[in-house]
């Protein structure tokens, strides 16, 4: 074989690999268009959240700035679309007052919610060693507690979430879930005693950011 033989072999070879090369990168551009292609037509929705209820067994401020916290709550979410299911794969559910977190997180099981699906939880929050809180905002928590008698607590989701149409599943988005719960430690209207705790029934609509 002459030297020009071997040049000849060696541009198809280098031509082969270059057909090869486009072939596989135009069937990935058409396999990730259709992928957005039918994404922005189903627009999927963000999840419904509502805070239905609150037990309260335990809200308790002692003198050195110390804050005890123990809550159940009843929390659901609705899937709004009609086409695209929704994996929960870590959800941490917690308390907090003007932003400063009051009791640990609780981790909710992992679960799929089906299209038009609602899923309820019902958490305990709380209930451990007690939180040290700001001086403002204990001082805060005792001005709204003797004032107003009503101090606004928020329930808190953070978590991750992937979207899941047909076979499809996608990666994995980043779940926030803000409640506001208003309780009135005095007024007994829309409570019921659980013992020696109160539950209340609240139905808030949750700020949700996916």
């Amino acid at each position: 074989m002459t030297a020009k033989d071997c040049g000849h072999d060696e541009d198809n070879r280098k031509k082969l690999y270059r057909r090869l090369f486009a072939a596989a990168l135009g069937f990935t551009a058409a396999v990730l268009f259709t992928i957005l292609l039918v994404w922005l037509i189903l627009r999927p929705a963000k999840p419904h959240f509502i805070l239905q209820d609150a037990t309260v067994y335990a809200f308790n401020l002692t003198a050195t700035n110390l804050l005890t916290a123990s809550f159940q709550i009843t929390l659901s979410s609705r899937n709004p679309n009609g086409r695209i299911g929704i994996y929960y794969d870590k959800i941490d559910v917690y308390a907090a007052y003007r932003s400063q977190q009051i009791t640990i997180p609780t981790l909710l099981p992992p679960s799929y919610q089906g299209h038009k699906d609602t899923t309820v939880w019902s958490p305990f929050l709380g209930g451990g060693a007690a939180v040290p809180v700001a001086p403002y905002l204990a001082a805060s928590l005792k001005e709204d507690g003797s004032s107003a008698g009503t101090v606004m607590v928020n329930v808190r989701v953070d978590g991750r979430i992937r979207w899941k149409v047909g076979s499809f599943v996608s990666g994995k988005y980043r779940l926030n879930v803000n409640c506001p719960a208003y309780i009135n430690f005095g007024e007994k209207k829309n409570a019921a005693a659980v013992g020696a705790a109160i539950k209340r029934q609240l139905i808030m609509d949750c700020n949700v950011d996916v």
